[in-house]
């Protein structure tokens, strides 16, 4: 019903960008029937309908249309996805008085009509809400183009050292990795506003549960993921959580806040416990849990108890078949159990 509701109302939207874009190949609207292509939806983890999904350049944007269901919304939601993301700058004394808070790629070019900016602009297109892009040429670039034109980085913190992009500018897939490598970080928070948004990725969770004000946890497991975990980029996300504000997660994994720095996974089926937070450091301790994961292991022993070859003689076996028979965070889920963060952030 839903679906049948947005036909007219897309369609329509779809008319009135034509008249403003009428090259084709600036703004494409398209519709998919997902009973009858649901190879298509399955590729795009659709499971809720109607959804609208971006794509840039043939790739599907993390963040799905959530706005309102008219004509009017749609159509300038489709207007702002076409406006610069980068900003030009006009004198480099700009470049000192950036939000050092904000993560910042800096893109110097001799001229703006190049294969390098048109590159750069690709990139920016993608990653606009995830980092901040600017841009200086010609006379205004000069001092930064000592060996041609040139991108960096600038991290957040107003000492963190730049980082130069050294490969080519005008290969597309090299420049993207680096820039998406510098403006998503490893480790993500999970909040009440992107938790469906990072479900919808589609990738299980190893999450830190930590309190606000220990930073030095975070630290710890940013640090330990990078060390062992990086092999696993693409297979799973790293994100912590503050404690206070997600009791209810907790609560399925039998623990409170008192207990936190907690680590766990989360499949959206079950979620599962590192056993001790000060094991974090062993040497392949956390990596291994997480292989445990892939391996169907966690699964296994959630239902079975331990495997019989992992248990030493007077070991005790912790009984993983109590715990709660489900996910935490499942009503996230792009599936029929959808956790909804929205209603426990109403009871805050």
């Amino acid at each position: 019903r839903f679906s049948q509701m947005l036909h007219p109302i897309f369609e329509e939207a779809s008319n009135v960008i034509k008249e403003e874009y009428p090259d084709k190949n600036q703004v494409v609207f398209a519709r998919v029937d997902c009973d009858q292509h649901s190879d298509i939806a399955q590729r795009y983890r659709i499971s809720k309908y109607p959804t609208l999904k971006l794509f840039r350049n043939g790739m599907m944007m993390k963040r799905e249309y959530r706005g309102q269901r008219s004509v009017t919304a749609i159509a300038d939601y489709i207007r702002q996805q076409k406006s610069n993301p980068i900003r030009e700058v006009q004198d480099l004394e700009e470049i000192s008085s950036l939000d050092r808070s904000r993560r910042n790629i800096i893109g110097y070019f001799e001229q703006k009509d190049s294969d390098n900016y048109r590159t750069f602009e690709r990139v920016a297109n993608i990653l606009h809400d995830d980092c901040v892009f600017l841009s200086a040429f010609g006379a205004i670039s000069k001092a930064e183009r000592f060996s041609g034109d040139n991108v960096i980085y600038k991290p957040p913190g107003e000492n963190a050292p730049d980082m130069v992009y050294l490969g080519s500018l005008t290969n597309f897939d090299l420049i993207y990795a680096w820039t998406q490598d510098k403006c998503v970080p490893l480790v993500r928070e999970i909040t009440f506003e992107n938790g469906e948004e990072l479900t919808e990725e589609g990738l299980p969770f190893l999450i830190l549960f930590h309190m606000k004000d220990d930073l030095e946890s975070l630290e710890k497991f940013q640090q330990e993921v990078a060390r062992q975990l990086i092999g696993e980029k693409g297979t799973i996300n790293f994100l912590h959580a503050d404690c206070d504000k997600f009791r209810h997660p907790l609560l399925h994994i039998q623990k409170t806040p008192a207990d936190c720095p907690v680590i766990a996974i989360d499949s959206f089926r079950h979620m599962y416990v590192f056993p001790d937070f000060s094991d974090l450091s062993v040497p392949g301790k956390l990596k291994q849990f997480v292989l445990d994961l892939h391996s169907g292991k966690l699964h296994r022993e959630f239902h079975h108890g331990p495997d019989p070859t992992d248990v030493a003689p007077g070991q005790p076996i912790q009984d993983l078949a109590s715990s709660p028979p489900e996910s935490s965070f499942q009503k996230l889920a792009p599936s029929e159990h959808r956790y909804t963060l929205l209603r426990e952030k109403d009871e805050l």
